[in-house]
């Protein structure tokens, strides 16, 4: 889809997510599952704060930037604009998040804050080299989607860009303030995209023409067109997926999968294979389940 056609709105609106009983899923939740069944339980179970990083405060300031380049006049969406966004944009993320002043505690002479707002600069700047956002107007923007599969499971979920031409080709975008993965890492990265096309087909009938993924990063895009055959067959492997963590839940049995991801993880305190021991299990799992915007974009880059 080329950027110099124009769109218009499509409307996926839905109510502001809330706690709820019924099975969901999100991209973060069902990749953490496959990542590792504790970490899930961690996460989306007990929901145990995890100490914020500064590379996923980053991108969520980077994302917030992209998202709000798109109110200035389009002439005005420029590089230079962009990028005196995030210092503004840091400080009112620090305003909903106090917590988050504890990256920069030790930083008395805010040398390290300088160079990590740069960095985030420099990745807003990298976004121009990939499309100019003055050619087209955005159908959606950290939009809310969700659907409800025949099976009764819940999809939701947070898509950074939705755009539509005139002739009904839709195309979700997200950004990544990271680099773009090898090639055999991305099946990994596109089940994300596969997730948000899924509830797009069921919930307009319209199978997305293009899933395109922006790593600001290296500079690069990963592109792919999806077909209702293989959405057919991922709304399968989620209610599979859906299931096993239904055992997991009725048998209170999540366990750990040690990989190299170990190294970044929160959790080896309380994780079995580090000698640690998990919390009781809650009385009520199923009220954790709803998803949650700032962890889906911090997991998720």
């Amino acid at each position: 889809m080329p950027e110099s056609e124009a769109v218009r709105s499509v409307d996926l609106s839905a109510e502001s997510p809330a706690e709820s009983v019924v099975p969901s899923l999100s991209p973060s939740r069902a990749a953490d599952f496959k990542t590792c069944p504790l970490l899930y339980r961690f996460r989306s179970i007990d929901r145990i704060p995890e100490a914020p990083s500064s590379a996923a405060t980053r991108g969520t300031v980077v994302h917030g930037v992209l998202e709000s380049l798109f109110d200035l006049p389009p002439a005005e969406r420029t590089p230079d604009a962009a990028a005196a966004m995030v210092a503004p944009q840091w400080r009112k993320l620090l305003e909903q998040e106090p917590e988050l002043a504890a990256l920069f505690a030790d930083d008395t002479n805010h040398a390290q804050l300088d160079e990590w707002l740069k960095s985030a600069e420099s990745l807003v700047r990298a976004y121009f080299r990939l499309e100019d956002p003055a050619r087209f107007e955005p159908a959606g923007r950290e939009q809310y989607v969700e659907t409800t599969l025949d099976s009764g499971l819940r999809l939701r979920g947070y898509i950074d860009r939705l755009d539509e031409a005139p002739d009904g080709r839709v195309r979700v975008v997200d950004y990544k303030s990271g680099a773009a993965p090898r090639e055999a890492f991305e099946a990994k990265a596109l089940f994300q995209m596969k997730f948000y096309a899924l509830i797009i087909w069921k919930t307009t009938g319209t199978v997305p023409a293009q899933l395109k993924l922006m790593y600001l990063s290296n500079v690069d895009e990963l592109t792919y067109s999806p077909d209702e055959r293989e959405l057919q067959a991922l709304e399968r492997q989620l209610g599979a997926l859906w299931a096993a963590i239904e055992k997991s839940i009725i048998t209170k049995d999540f366990r750990p999968s040690p990989s190299r991801l170990c190294d970044w993880c929160d959790h080896q305190s309380r994780c079995p294979a580090f000698g640690g021991t998990p919390p009781e299990f809650p009385e009520h799992p199923l009220a954790a389940t709803a998803v949650d915007r700032r962890t889906e974009n911090a997991n998720a880059d």
